[in-house]
């Protein structure tokens, strides 16, 4: 047995095309079910679920605690079986992806973590500059399609498709609550940050093309502001999984590294010439590493903001342990 485990906010849009697909999938050795976590979902999410129930084993939950993590580990306690398959509530699995997905981790049993091929399912053709400008890894989850079967680094592995061994989570590992999809601004990457937690654990990771699903890529996914946006998202959260640390002695400025304060002037600067230049592939690229740099400032400043409140709270219970005394 495996367990397909899916968050969604919102999702009534993806969900019955998702759903649909999920129909016409072949059971894997050992079968499967699906826990579907809805994540204080507003519009008809759970009703879309639900109509699906007869035609699909699934299990609905509600979780109100918002944010995709939070929705993620409410999950985990309800997953069965020694396989944990995580995807999107807006991809679609080609018909034999649990089959592969079940083949890979049979086959490969010194590996903990599985990670399968991400192609496109565009909403309207993409225009040029899409296809040509735009990194398709940390901008619309798509794999390397280059990529063949073997051992894979952690940050290799995409949540939209990735299956980890049950074990693993009964051993006590979770997603970190203080990164990943939430409303507002937030740090991507928050399966990345639990493979390469597992990683550094000695959990090894492997790829299998042919486990392949379809990300929707959505007509609003496809505008300029939106892709940039995902750059800032991008910047912060590897500025909390990886260059935080590297920054440990810097001199900082509210908690933003000097040197960083200064790339953003000097990145600031040549998006303007880029601008007079009127070279649109220039400027598109000079904005996403500005972007890109603004957010790891922007998560430079809230760690330094969570650390000054941790300490605040350290000592206001140590004053009251004083005055208890």
């Amino acid at each position: 047995m495996l367990t397909v485990l899916i968050a969604t906010h919102n999702g009534a849009y993806t969900l019955p095309s998702a759903f649909e697909a999920y129909c016409q999938l072949r059971p894997p050795a050992g079968g499967w079910n699906c826990v579907v976590i809805d994540n204080a979902s507003t519009d008809a999410t759970k009703e879309i679920i639900h109509s699906f129930m007869n035609r699909l084993p699934l299990t609905y939950h509600f979780e109100p605690g918002i944010g995709k993590n939070s929705a993620l580990n409410a999950g985990l306690s309800m997953a069965k079986g020694d396989l944990v398959v995580f995807t999107d509530d807006d991809t679609l699995p080609h018909p034999d992806w649990l089959a592969e997905m079940r083949r890979a981790a049979d086959s490969n049993p010194s590996f903990s973590i599985f990670a399968g091929s991400v192609i496109p399912r565009w909403e309207i053709p993409p225009e040029p500059w899409i296809t040509s400008w735009v990194q398709k890894g940390p901008v619309f989850t798509l794999t390397d399609p280059s990529q063949e079967d073997g051992p894979i680094r952690a940050y290799s592995v995409f949540g939209t498709n990735m299956a980890i061994r049950a074990d693993v989570f009964q051993a006590g590992y979770r997603y970190n609550t203080s990164i990943g999809p939430r409303p507002g601004g937030y740090a991507m990457g928050s399966e990345t940050e639990l493979t390469l937690r597992l990683e550094n654990a000695g959990f090894a990771a492997w790829y299998c093309k042919a486990a392949m699903v379809e990300h929707m890529i959505r007509k609003f996914q496809m505008e300029r502001g939106w892709i940039l946006r995902r750059a800032t998202r991008y910047g912060r959260g590897k500025y909390r999984m990886e260059i935080q640390q590297q920054n440990a002695d810097r001199k900082k400025l509210h908690g933003i590294p000097g040197y960083l304060l200064r790339e953003l002037v000097k990145k600031g600067f040549g998006v303007g010439r880029a601008k007079l230049s009127g070279r649109p592939a220039e400027l598109f690229e000079r904005r996403w590493v500005f972007n890109y740099l603004l957010g790891q400032a922007m998560e430079a400043r809230a760690i330094h903001r969570e650390l000054q409140l941790a300490r605040s709270e350290k000592l206001a219970k140590k004053g009251q342990r004083s005055c208890a005394g």
